[in-house]
């Protein structure tokens, strides 16, 4: 399964085309209180819209190694700006969705920073390395 938020219809629609072999659901702003359990477990009663968070969210349910890559690598060659990609795990299925979401944006800021410094220190040393 998996869940999408943030995305427009249009959106939806690419990545419903692009990943055909999977269930896609998208997970509207009423979830935000539901514990990630109940979500997966009522996916196919769900109704709306994904597209009221200003970040945009993959969460993966029950994947193998081999299907998460596929799907990272289908949905990053859509070109639809940044993604956060996740996969449940036995803690974040007890999680409020609207904390779980806060989770991951944080961890994705962190590994962004991480990210920022190594490229400035990779540059540090070029520029060291000129002289």
């Amino acid at each position: 399964m998996i869940f999408l938020i943030g995305f427009n219809e249009d959106e939806v629609e690419e990545i419903r085309g692009m990943l055909s072999e999977f269930r896609v659901y998208e997970i509207p702003q009423y979830c935000r209180d539901w514990v990630v359990q109940a979500i997966v477990e009522r996916a196919k009663e769900l109704k709306g819209s994904c597209d009221w968070h200003l970040k945009k969210f993959v969460l993966m349910h029950n994947l193998e190694n081999p299907q998460i890559r596929e799907v990272l690598s289908k949905v990053k060659s859509l070109n639809l700006g940044r993604i956060i990609f996740a996969t449940t795990t036995s803690t974040s299925l007890t999680w409020k969705l609207e904390n779980l979401l806060e989770e991951l944006i944080r961890e994705d800021e962190y590994f962004q920073d991480l990210r920022r410094m190594r490229t400035k220190q990779s540059k540090l040393y070029l520029d060291i390395g000129k002289g």
